[in-house]
């Protein structure tokens, strides 16, 4: 008797004790974390002490200044749509403020292998014209007189691209890509361009640095197939146009790089070389120099012989720094 009614006590508490339990509040699971934005702006910035633009520099030789703005709206892990805005300091024979660029594309993603396509705007402000008082010539209005080497420039040197971008990534160490950019009239010369490019990097293992710190070694070659200018700088290089003569005849040309970079969280700095297989000649045809001088570098674009190094050897270093909007709410 006393083992059931001690059985019964049990059975009781526990129904007492299950009540209770139920009677009693329950913590609402976590709510869910919010979906991260599909929006994003990525932000550069750069000092350098050269601005190099595919072998050729675009501040005779001095140092540069960069920002920049990049709009991003990913609509899924393997598409994004981006709109962005560049400037840059430079220095022109036309004497122009800055450079601008716009840009906009698409960069959708397979896997390994990473596609990009767009349309890039390099704007150059406050140009100025430099032709008047060319021989056997029709001044034009608002033209200043030659350049000091007898080189001409137009008030406005911006032009369009289209480009289309491939890197696949082999691994965490190795990537490789290639590039191809179009312009039916680069720097506003009339000539037609078509730009190819391969590049390569190595990123090294984390393994090898600090805590926030990395590095990697990158190459790239291209090569700049061109067309003749207008009669503009055919015009200013020979002084008088012939008889159905189309232009200077630029010489297409090969271009390389290759350097070493270091990265802190959000800073780079790369150390790197650059070169163009471009005669003095020919590299003064092609960027008008102001700083050109010489007779000697006749080329079939350069007749007059003025000779212009922004075409040789540089050796640049670049400190940069980069991130995106959401990383530093």
């Amino acid at each position: 008797m006393k083992r059931v009614a001690l059985t019964m006590v049990l059975v009781a508490g526990l129904g007492a004790s299950s009540a209770m339990a139920a009677d009693m509040a329950t913590k609402a699971p976590p709510a869910p974390a919010p979906a991260p934005s599909p929006w994003d702006v990525a932000i550069t910035a750069a000092l350098m002490t050269d601005y190099n633009f595919r072998g050729i520099t675009q501040s005779a030789h001095s140092p540069s200044a960069q920002a920049g703005f990049e709009l991003r709206y990913t609509q899924s892990p393997t598409l994004q749509y981006y709109a962005g805005i560049s400037g840059e300091s430079i220095d022109f024979p036309n004497h122009a403020a800055a450079e601008i660029d716009y840009y906009g594309g698409f960069r959708p993603t397979f896997d390994k292998l990473a596609l990009d396509f767009g349309f890039w705007y390099y704007d150059y402000p406050g140009g100025q014209c430099f032709y008047n008082g060319v021989p056997g010539t029709t001044p034009l209005a608002g033209c200043n007189p030659l350049l000091a080497n007898g080189n001409v420039a137009k008030e406005t040197a911006s032009f369009y691209e289209w480009y289309a971008k491939a890197t696949y990534t082999v691994n965490d160490q190795w990537a490789f890509g290639i590039q191809e950019w179009y312009s039916p009239s680069v720097s506003n010369t009339g000539s037609v361009g078509w730009f190819t490019t391969g590049n390569g990097t190595f990123t090294a293992p984390s393994t090898w640095f600090a805590s926030g710190w990395g590095g990697y070694a990158s190459a790239d070659l291209g090569y700049w197939s061109l067309g003749k200018s207008d009669a503009f700088y055919g015009t200013g290089a020979l002084g008088a146009t012939p008889a159905g003569f189309a232009g200077d005849p630029y010489k297409s040309f090969w271009t390389w790089d290759a350097g070493l970079g270091v990265t802190y969280k959000a800073f780079t700095l790369d150390l790197r070389y650059y070169d163009t297989d471009l005669n003095k000649g020919d590299c003064n045809a092609f960027t008008s120099d102001y700083t050109a001088g010489g007779s000697s570098n006749v080329t079939t674009a350069n007749p007059g012989g003025v000779g212009s190094n922004w075409c040789g050897a540089a050796y640049i270093a670049k400190l940069s720094f980069a991130t995106n909007l959401s990383s530093i709410k």
